[in-house]
């Protein structure tokens, strides 16, 4: 009888797995993330990616400052009427408004506070990683960012 009910439990527990319904999922942006610079290959920032009201949004939470460079950077090349404009770069949100739709999330907004351009923006997570692309116009730039520990 023990075999039997013990059977059953793992054909249910089975069946659930394959259904995926006990599984995480893969496919979310949401948490903390190493952002990793697409032209130098070095990591730059832990973003933390969370839902508010329905949004995706980003914030800076660490910054990986190489010996030299100011330790306490701002967005100095913001546009005037952005209000992240000369503001600690630590800290700021620089992902805004992403929807969530087929396991993409787009229709919102990156900030590259370095550089101070704003692009559209779509995400999604291939092979655990989140990859990161900004449009301008049909410019676009892909960075690849890995989950953070």
């Amino acid at each position: 009888m023990k075999k039997v009910l013990k059977l059953c439990v793992f054909s249910v527990v089975f069946c659930f797995l394959s259904a995926g319904l006990l599984l995480a999922d893969n496919t979310s942006i949401v948490g903390k993330w190493k952002t990793i610079d697409d032209k130098t290959g070095e990591p730059k920032s832990i973003v933390e990616i969370y839902e508010k009201n329905g949004k995706f949004y980003g914030q800076i939470k660490e910054l990986f400052i190489k010996e030299g460079d100011n330790p306490d950077p701002t967005c100095d090349k913001c546009p005037a009427d952005d209000p992240r404009k000369d503001k600690p770069t630590k800290g700021m949100v620089i992902v805004q408004e992403l929807t969530k739709n087929n396991g993409e999330y787009s229709g919102g907004t990156i900030l590259d506070p370095k550089e101070g351009k704003i692009y559209t923006c779509k995400m999604w997570v291939e092979d655990g990683k989140l990859m990161v692309r900004g449009y301008i116009a049909f410019f676009f730039r892909t960075q690849t960012w890995q989950k953070a520990e």
